[in-house]
């Protein structure tokens, strides 16, 4: 995946004559999509840069109007290509978050040092997510919680946890 854009989204239909897309949200604010200006669709394996001329949101599909999108043959050229936004768009985030992309791939070691694998997953539960560690054919679940996870450090692609008995 190209770490300099974000998918936020895939184009699931059209609406009107007039080229407007609808795009199902990979987002967890579909109202981002009012703060963007240009976006790219990854069509055929080539990023292709639009700029946004209108926004509407309705039952948390969103619908755009892309400058260069003029009916809709054209919008259904895309049907089923993903949405991304430049990594300098996305939404700033808090201490201690981190975008799954971000996660996927990297090693994760105990404090002792241990390999444990790598994150290959991340699943999003309602109290907390939970990283998905795989080692050739052993599995880990490691709730991503402070008291597990001491260190993330995204630049190094390295995670440090401090596991308790019959968590690894």
């Amino acid at each position: 995946m190209d770490k300099d854009r974000i998918q936020v989204g895939q184009i699931v239909n059209t609406r009107g004559i007039k080229g407007e897309i609808k795009i199902y949200p990979l987002t967890d604010d579909p109202a981002r999509f009012y703060d963007l200006e240009t976006l790219w669709i990854n069509h055929k394996d080539s990023f292709l840069n639009f700029e946004i001329q209108a926004v509407s949101i309705h039952k948390n599909m969103v619908f755009l109007k892309l400058k260069g999108i003029d009916d809709i043959n054209e919008a259904e050229k895309y049907k089923n290509d993903y949405v991304l936004i430049d990594r300098k768009d996305a939404i700033p985030l808090e201490e201690d978050q981190y975008f799954i992309f971000d996660l996927i791939g990297c090693d994760v070691r105990t404090l002792e040092g241990q390999y444990v694998g790598k994150v290959t997953d991340v699943l999003q539960t309602a109290a907390n997510d939970i990283y998905v560690v795989k080692d050739k054919d052993k599995e880990a679940l490691i709730p991503a919680v402070a008291q597990f996870v001491k260190k993330v450090d995204i630049e190094e692609k390295c995670i440090l946890i401090d596991p308790i008995e019959g968590l690894i």
